[in-house]
């Protein structure tokens, strides 16, 4: 995990290069190639990376025997892959070495897959938190055909704009509302049942049944510029309504959390994960607010609208809740992740946020912000340093409690 953790502030270092070179001349680098590299390792690099290892941990705690050094060998091959892919898009883009890495992260999440859900065949949990993983499996698996669809256009030189940006949404939407979202629930859902937080098994059952069902039709809402058929768009806004129940379901959850006030859980696992809380409530809101033609025409237009949204669902939800379940499974309800760095991390992604929102409202030819990519680096540099303070301290507890448990259980 604290590969992940120095994996996450590469990502945040790409971040301010970016920002930077938005401010300030810097012609060694490439903006659209590190922009390629940025977000392909943040995605494999860090959540898939992070997600997989708190998977296995799950079933490791959950007493599963069998072969661990499958999963080792894949979470070695995938960190190289992403560090291959790091390296390969910052200098080239989208070209031979690039791709065959990028290809070779999809063999090794089938890899996992196949793997994982045979073993979780094998595992009896009556918490609900393997029906979340099966469906964070699949969406993974189905995410790749966007992928694929990608590479088969560039291979083919097909230039057509909507197939393009169709298949990159297509496997942006099967990702983020469909394989780290249903792994997150997963671990959360495991973490409560362990902890002895009573939640109703019915709430599951219909939260499960709802992201389920709205998963698929939802991605509709992803390319709603296109001129898809009525039927389509009918479809795409009955799903962002039904979605509303999730906000229902969620929060009857998030009460439940709160009302506990004893020592199970961290002060800062509490404030991280009401981060994710908030951030996934605004989500389904804009998501709700993208079916009215009015408001879609300028969120599909915009791109500073679009990387808010984007980041909000990476950083605000997925980031800020598996920083909370490494705090609060992996350290500890006493030593816990750098207090002085996730204050740092969150104060840098909430301005992002309105930063980004504020440059979103230039297009309604309202005042635009001052300053406003002056701003956007200070908030990179603030998340940067906020997340090197938590991966510091997380590495070195991880190395008192290896020395600790080595003077423990001498050789």
């Amino acid at each position: 995990m604290g590969v992940a953790l120095v994996n996450l502030c590469i990502v945040a270092l790409a971040g301010i290069t970016l920002r930077y070179k938005i401010n300030f001349s810097l012609p060694f680098v490439d903006q659209k190639f590190l922009l390629h590299a940025h977000s392909h390792f943040a995605f494999t690099g860090w959540v898939a990376l992070a997600l997989m290892a708190l998977m296995i941990d799950y079933l490791q705690t959950a007493g599963l025997v069998t072969d661990y050094r499958k999963y080792t060998r894949l979470l070695v091959a995938n960190c190289l892959l992403a560090y291959g892919m790091l390296i390969s898009f910052a200098l080239q883009g989208y070209a031979a070495f690039s791709i065959a890495f990028s290809t070779l992260t999809i063999f090794v999440s089938y890899l996992f897959i196949n793997y994982y859900w045979r073993d979780l065949n094998r595992l009896a949990d009556p918490s609900y938190a393997p029906h979340w993983f099966r469906a964070g499996l699949v969406t993974w698996a189905v995410s790749s055909l966007g992928a694929f669809t990608l590479a088969f256009l560039m291979a083919r030189h097909i230039r057509v704009q909507d197939y393009y940006f169709g298949a990159v949404y297509f496997f942006l939407h099967f990702q983020y509302n469909g394989w780290f979202l249903f792994a997150c629930f997963g671990l959360l859902f495991s973490f409560l049942h362990k902890a002895g937080f009573q939640l109703s098994p019915a709430t599951h059952k219909k939260l499960f049944g709802v992201m389920v069902i709205t998963v698929a039709p939802t991605y509709f809402l992803s390319i709603l510029w296109l001129k898809l058929p009525k039927s389509l768009h009918l479809i795409a806004d009955l799903s962002a309504i039904f979605q509303l129940l999730v906000l229902i379901f969620v929060t009857r959850i998030f009460v439940v959390i709160k009302k506990r006030r004893d020592a199970r859980l961290a002060p800062l696992t509490n404030y991280l994960w009401g981060m994710a809380f908030i951030s996934f409530v605004l989500k389904i809101i804009l998501q709700l607010l993208s079916i009215i033609p009015f408001l879609s025409s300028y969120a599909f237009g915009f791109r500073p609208i679009v990387i808010g949204y984007l980041h909000l669902s990476f950083l605000g939800i997925i980031s800020f809740f598996i920083l909370g379940y490494i705090n609060q499974v992996w350290c500890g309800v006493k030593n816990g992740l750098s207090r002085t760095g996730v204050i740092l991390f969150t104060i840098g992604v909430l301005a992002q946020e309105i930063i980004l929102m504020m440059q979103g409202l230039e297009v309604m030819e309202l005042e635009a912000l001052p300053y406003a990519n002056q701003w956007l680096l200070a908030a990179a540099l603030l998340m940067g340093i906020g997340l090197i303070w938590i991966a510091i301290k997380f590495n070195n507890l991880k190395k008192r409690r290896q020395h600790e448990t080595s003077a423990n259980f001498p050789v």
